[in-house]
C-alpha cells in the first residue's frame, strides 16, 4: 500500500502571479521534510504542481528529508496537481487575484473585458475567492467535484507502479485541497495551513482512502 500526502505549497507573500515562496516558506517546508525523513524507513517520492511556489516547496521538502538521511526521488511536475481549470474567452487561465493578471493571459483582453464576465468580476470581489469557487455550481471550467475526482484518480494510479515508494509527497494548491476535503467531509474547511492537507492510502486495487491532516506532517 502506498501512502500519499497531498500538501499545500509553503508560504508566499501574495498570489499575484507565479511567485516564489518566502524565506520562512523555505524553512517551513524544509522542517516538514526533515520530520518526514526522520521517521520514514523507505524511499520518499516527491512530485509537485507546475507553479514556482509548488516546485520550490517540493525542493525544500526534498532537501529536508535528505538532510535526515532519507532516500528521496524527485519526480518533477505532475499535471494533475495543477489548480482548477477555468476558461475565459476560450483560454485556460490561472486563478489570480487581479483583473490585470487575468487580462495578460488572454490575447487582446484588457481589465475592462475581464470585468464584463460575471464569474470573473464576482471572483475579484468576494473576500474568500477559493471558498466561493468551491461552492459555485457552474463555474466556467472545473467544479470542486471535478477536481476531487481528478485527484482521486491521480492518487489511485500510484498502485500501477512496480517500484512503489512507501510514501509519496504531492505538493499542490489550496483550491485542490479544499475541493478534496469537501468531497471527503461534505464541508469546506477553509484555507489549509502551509504544507498541510490530506493523507491518502492507495490500495492495490487502485481504491483510495483519504483523511484530513490536522497539521503539517
Amino acid at each position: 500500500m502506498t501512502r500519499l500526502l497531498l500538501l499545500r505549497h509553503s508560504e508566499v507573500a501574495s498570489h499575484r502571479g507565479d511567485v516564489p515562496i518566502t524565506d520562512d516558506g523555505v524553512r517551513i517546508a524544509t522542517e516538514a521534510g526533515a520530520r518526514l525523513g526522520a521517521r520514514e524507513a523507505g524511499p520518499i517520492r516527491i512530485v509537485s504542481g507546475e507553479t514556482r511556489r509548488a516546485r520550490e516547496t517540493a525542493a525544500a521538502i526534498a532537501a529536508g528529508a535528505r538532510g535526515c538521511g532519507a532516500a528521496v526521488v524527485e519526480d518533477g511536475v505532475a499535471f494533475a496537481l495543477r489548480n482548477p481549470d477555468l476558461y475565459l474567452a476560450g483560454v485556460r487561465v490561472d486563478m489570480v487575484s487581479s483583473a490585470e493578471r487575468f487580462a495578460v493571459q488572454v490575447p487582446g483582453f484588457d481589465e475592462a473585458d475581464v470585468r464584463k464576465v460575471r464569474f470573473f468580476d464576482d471572483w475579484l470581489t468576494v473576500p474568500d475567492r477559493v471558498g466561493w469557487w468551491v461552492a459555485h455550481q457552474d463555474p466556467p471550467g472545473d467544479t470542486a467535484a471535478a477536481v476531487a475526482t481528478r485527484i482521486r484518480a491521480f492518487a489511485g494510479s500510484f498502485a500501477d507502479r512496480p517500484d512503489r515508494a512507501g510514501l509519496v509527497v504531492a505538493v499542490t494548491h489550496s483550491p485542490v485541497l479544499r475541493a478534496c476535503a469537501l468531497a471527503l467531509t461534505g464541508t469546506d474547511p477553509g484555507e489549509p495551513a502551509w504544507v498541510s492537507g490530506l493523507q491518502a492510502q492507495v490500495h492495490d486495487d487502485r481504491s483510495v482512502t483519504m483523511e484530513l491532516l490536522p497539521e503539517a506532517p
